[in-house]
């Protein structure tokens, strides 16, 4: 293992840097021959808030975490910045699944994450640019606007939260939008952050709490009882009462986790900071985040300091869940990014692109995320959050804490918990499969903009893709 230049992997990671907040050294590896109350393996998000409620439920247990790489190095520092009340299973496929009633508290349990997130940012003054400021999602075309709409109307039937929805050519037309969206629709459950600055915070915290933190220390196997890690000077062995697996996609690379998860790559850009005449132009406010209804997945917010971070889907999967650096900078995909931004956006084409980035998030197979916890082997795992896992790690980081203290809580009775993934099909057919669906919901948009009707494409592949 070699220490890499941490600072590329993000623009987040690199305004950190920038600032003078955070050198991204790597701290020292595990020794050999630890012995824990618990080994917490992956210093990401889930990790992190794992064990920072594991020392509000028992400040007397001993945790470790180790990482691979340094905390917050995976999705956790190069995501979009939405900490969200989304949760990757749809609403209606958690009812037929579990019930209206169970699905109902998956939802405001959700929402009730966003806030918080929110409160423990404030009450540790964790400065990550936490602003509640809810998503926009923008309907393009009239195809969207139906979606939109339909899509409103079965959330507020649904009882547990309101959502709005904004028409550009009637009731709203007054109110400023992108040149080519006809309508929106809000969600308040969502506010904007900084997620690099709340990771890397986020592990001061829990160090300063007592949990030791062992970074450039890749976890290879674990048993009952023992985590086995491979350091920069060899094998180191951890005996652990309790495990919890924490690793998203980088568990496609490990033999006990393998084919429940599958790495998909999600690529970013960020424009330089523009002017606050722009941005009213947009109708896009401070805190906001923005999206729109076309079935290849877009992702956006407007940052503390006035850029577009902007992303999206389009990145192939790779034969056997590979994961490489070299997977995480496309040109291909960068270029649609921002042909797609600007097209959104058109003041914006003159706006230099600062910065390009990307990485793997995990995927099950039924693209349902869960937390589990056996009671008899004291190994638990959470993960499959499908790019949503900003608010969902800290939902999922209580309720491991609350599985491996024993604490009898309302979130530990949530659908979720105990929820397992059928395993993704081995190569060939999870390479065609996960590549036709990429294929798929490109198709999907153009027949859509060619017919001025619902996807054909799209709703056959709704069963892939968890809906």
């Amino acid at each position: 293992m070699t220490t890499r230049p941490y600072r590329e992997t993000s623009f987040w990671f690199d305004a950190l840097a920038a600032e003078g907040a955070d050198d991204l050294l790597p701290r020292p590896f595990a020794p050999d021959g630890l012995d824990v109350d618990v080994c917490i393996v992956g210093a990401g998000l889930t990790g992190l808030w794992a064990a920072y409620y594991l020392t509000e439920n028992d400040p007397s247990l001993s945790i470790v975490v180790i990482e691979k790489e340094i905390a917050g190095f995976g999705a956790s520092g190069r995501n979009g910045g939405w900490c969200s009340a989304l949760f990757p299973r749809e609403t209606s496929s958690l009812v037929a699944e579990y019930g209206h009633d169970a699905a109902r508290r998956m939802r405001q349990a959700m929402i009730d994450t966003v806030d918080e997130v929110g409160r423990v940012v404030a009450a540790e003054d964790i400065a990550c640019d936490f602003s509640k400021g809810g998503t926009v999602s923008f309907a393009m075309s009239d195809v969207q606007r139906t979606a939109a709409l339909a899509e409103v109307e079965a959330n507020n039937a649904f009882g547990v939260d309101t959502r709005e929805f904004w028409d550009f050519r009637g009731t709203e037309s007054s109110r400023s939008h992108p040149d080519g969206a006809i309508a929106a629709t809000f969600n308040p459950d969502c506010a904007r952050i900084q997620p690099a600055k709340l990771v890397r915070s986020l592990a001061r915290i829990v160090e300063d709490r007592g949990v030791r933190i062992f970074e450039q220390t890749a976890a290879v196997s674990w048993s009952e009882g023992e985590v086995v890690a491979e350091t920069p000077v060899g094998r180191t062995r951890i005996t652990a009462g309790s495990i919890l697996l924490a690793t998203e996609a980088y568990g496609s690379q490990l033999p006990g986790i393998g084919r429940r998860i599958m790495p998909l790559y999600s690529l970013m850009i960020a424009t330089e900071p523009l002017d606050d005449a722009f941005w009213e132009s947009t109708g896009i406010e401070h805190g906001q985040t923005f999206t729109d209804y076309r079935h290849l997945l877009i992702y956006g917010q407007r940052t503390a300091d006035n850029r577009f971070a902007f992303g999206g889907r389009g990145a192939r999967y790779h034969w056997g869940s590979t994961i490489s650096d070299s997977y995480d900078r496309v040109d291909r995909v960068f270029e649609h990014l921002h042909h797609t931004l600007v097209d959104m956006f058109p003041a914006a084409s003159d706006a230099r692109v600062t910065h390009s980035w990307g990485g793997p998030l995990g995927v099950p197979r039924d693209w349902h995320a869960t937390v589990s916890f056996n009671r008899r082997s004291r190994v638990g795992l959470a993960g499959g959050y499908v790019g949503d896992g900003v608010g969902t790690t800290n939902l999922a980081g209580r309720t491991l804490a609350d599985l491996v203290t024993g604490a009898d809580t309302d979130i530990v009775a949530l659908p979720w918990v105990g929820h397992t993934s059928p395993r993704w099909e081995p190569e060939p057919l999870r390479f065609a499969g996960a590549n036709l669906g990429l294929v798929g919901t490109t198709v999907a948009d153009v027949e859509e903009r060619a017919t001025g009707k619902p996807s054909i494409a799209a709703r056959l592949l709704a069963p892939l893709t968890g809906h």
